[in-house]
């Protein structure tokens, strides 16, 4: 096996990147694959909260202090519950959905965003291939060294920015910076907010997939875990682009996923 990888990388902080990670995640494990989210964004460890029970061994800490252990000692499943309770991925689905977060204290997340432990990352994200049919790699704005490996080792770089004018601007500052690294963004992802002014909106980032606004909340996600509505419908098309696969998950409105390819 030699799964696809996949960088979401916000353009802005608080852009739904992590969010929309686990949400792909939770969609593949829905359609019978096996999906691992990485995370890249050390500073927020955000990806931690959508973690199914207690957090032991994270991410910095094989890149730091236990470079021997294998990536699944740090691998968790993501809750697929949405009521704030924490339950097995696989117990619900037909594939899995893994979150390998960083939870860390600050003397351990600064030594795991060295250019030495970029490398150790890259290495793992790779060891991830083997174990999955898909890789998400959950990256802030390419700022630091763990978000400049993820931006250069994945195979394919999708950048996730508010469906607003200001994610516009964001976007066109995140393809400068992925360019100084050698890389390139391969798509966009726009994430409306609750409350947004449609106006705003309209005049936002022009993107290849542009997500209805949801509950931002934590215990409200995945909600690709069995929603079929507008929401996961755009994710489905997004995550068919990213890792060039056809999902089989039935929709409200059929032929709508053929209809959001084309």
């Amino acid at each position: 096996m030699q799964a696809t990888t996949l960088a979401l990388v916000g353009a802005t902080g608080g852009a739904g990147t992590t969010r929309t990670a686990v949400e792909l995640a939770a969609l593949g494990a829905r359609d019978g694959r096996d999906v691992a989210v990485i995370d890249a964004a050390f500073t927020t460890q955000g990806l931690s909260e959508y973690v199914a029970g207690r957090i032991g061994t994270d991410l910095t800490a094989l890149l730091t202090d236990e470079p021997d252990e294998p990536l699944s000692t740090a691998t968790y499943p993501i809750r697929t519950d949405r009521d704030g309770e924490a339950t097995d991925a696989g117990s619900t689905r037909p594939g899995r959905a893994d979150a390998v977060p960083a939870r860390a204290p600050f003397e351990r997340v600064a030594r795991a965003k060295t250019a030495e432990a970029a490398r150790k990352l890259e290495r793992r994200i790779d060891e991830a291939t083997t174990a999955y049919d898909a890789v998400v790699v959950d990256a802030a704005p390419v700022g630091s060294n763990e978000a400049v490996a993820a931006a250069t080792v994945a195979d394919r770089v999708e950048a996730v920015t508010p469906a607003t004018a200001h994610g516009r601007d964001a976007l066109q500052r995140l393809r400068g910076r992925v360019a100084d690294v050698g890389g390139s963004v391969d798509g966009t992802i726009a994430v409306a907010r609750a409350g947004e002014a449609d106006a705003e909106c309209e005049d936002g980032v022009s993107a290849d997939t542009r997500l209805p606004a949801v509950s931002s909340g934590v215990d409200e996600a995945p909600e690709a875990a069995t929603a079929t509505g507008a929401y996961v419908q755009e994710l489905a098309g997004a995550y068919e682009r990213a890792f060039d696969a056809s999902l089989g998950i039935e929709f409200e409105e059929p032929g709508l996923v053929e209809r959001l390819r084309s």
